[in-house]
């Protein structure tokens, strides 16, 4: 079988990193076309022997992109086109269709109750999603939250198939050495109690929270792994709370990293707790990789763990997001010694290899005859 995986950009994101991880896991011959931005993630599939090429789009209103992605998919002549992220399923799904290939896939990563990929979400972007929608053979929700969230929208249950995002927890076991070494690289004495949070400096991740907690906690120092428009915002008010030495803005962090600048996997390796503020998430892929390093967690927003079933993830906790809650809960961490915990049961859950498989059965659905029109069937 051949796919094509069409997706934004590849900048070091959730969705792009977790394309370049199932593709991994994928028995099938996998091309990648980008929209926009080929950063990081690309020569990541690059260097994994995947064949990516940028479609040089400029804007979601360059319609100039469309005929040469149409172009594009006639050439690979592709089995199934499968497209990441609103442009990408907006264009991707049409173009498909115009390429004459009839079973298209889309993942939705990023649907919140009132805002997509961090954007809010007004009429006309709802419109447009359901009309291009219906072009495909199959909506892939990474969250039963997320599958929620479309059926609410009006699209049929019959064509969403839940496939949760996965992590590979080696990658994320706890290492004593690393924890040394990273924080040496870092500037963070060995012993100093460590908050952690990864994610784009976006608003809605609410980041501004943590730094008021970390700021209130003396000698607490806050690793932060990401980049975006809040990154200055953030500096500054670390500044006003007299907190600036303590509160590290690392930037963006892949899972590989270097000596000079650890990946994601160390920066967990090297935190005594991690902490999700988001207002709201479509999955919450940081606080899983964070339980599978053995961290406590603590999360306003998480549906990874609010999905499962009680009992599945014993080492993460939910708050309201509230400055003061989280300063106690910080304190109280601290104060118990933040003790490494065994990777909880919702860690094997989430494991890739199985997001693999149930991916390929959703592949296999849609390429069905009866199901690959792009059509509800009665």
């Amino acid at each position: 079988m051949r796919a094509l995986h069409v997706i934004t950009g590849l900048g070091v994101g959730g969705a792009e990193q977790q394309l370049r991880l199932v593709l991994r896991h994928l028995p099938a011959h996998c091309d990648v076309v980008t929209l926009t931005n080929p950063g990081p993630v690309a020569d990541g599939l690059r260097a994994d022997g995947v064949h990516v090429t940028h479609l040089g789009m400029h804007g979601n209103r360059d319609l100039t992109a469309l005929p040469r992605l149409v172009r594009l998919i006639r050439r690979g002549r592709y089995d199934l086109v499968h497209t990441h992220l609103y442009r990408a399923c907006v264009y991707g799904r049409i173009a498909a269709r115009l390429a004459g290939v009839r079973t298209c896939v889309a993942t939705e990563h990023s649907l919140g109750r009132a805002e997509i990929e961090g954007r809010p979400l007004g009429r006309g972007t709802r419109a447009l999603y359901l009309a291009t929608e219906r072009l495909g053979s199959a909506t892939v929700a990474v969250s039963g939250t997320v599958a929620a969230r479309l059926r609410e929208w009006g699209v049929p249950a019959s064509r969403i198939h839940v496939v949760p995002n996965g992590i590979d927890a080696a990658l994320f076991r706890h290492d004593a050495g690393s924890r040394a070494s990273t924080r040496a690289a870092l500037g963070v004495p060995q012993d100093a109690f460590v908050v952690g949070g990864v994610g784009r400096l976006v608003p809605g991740k609410r980041f501004d929270v943590l730094v008021r907690a970390v700021a209130a906690l003396p000698g607490a120092q806050l690793l932060l792994a990401g980049d975006g428009p809040e990154r200055e915002s953030l500096r500054s008010l670390a500044a006003r709370l007299e907190a600036a030495d303590r509160v590290h803005l690392l930037g963006e962090r892949d899972c590989a990293g270097t000596a000079a600048a650890p990946g994601v996997p160390a920066l967990l390796g090297a935190m005594d707790v991690f902490v999700s503020t988001s207002r709201e998430e479509a999955f919450g892929l940081a606080a899983v990789e964070a339980l599978a390093a053995g961290l406590p967690v603590l999360h306003s927003d998480c549906p990874a763990i609010e999905d499962l079933p009680a009992g599945h993830a014993p080492g993460a906790r939910r708050i309201s997001g509230d400055v003061a809650e989280l300063t106690a809960a910080l304190r109280a961490t601290r104060e118990t010694g933040a003790p490494r915990l065994v990777p909880p049961q919702a860690v094997h859950h989430y494991d890739i290899a199985q997001s693999g498989a149930r991916l390929m059965d959703v592949y296999a659905h849609a390429l069905a005859p009866s199901t690959s029109t792009g059509r509800d069937r009665p």
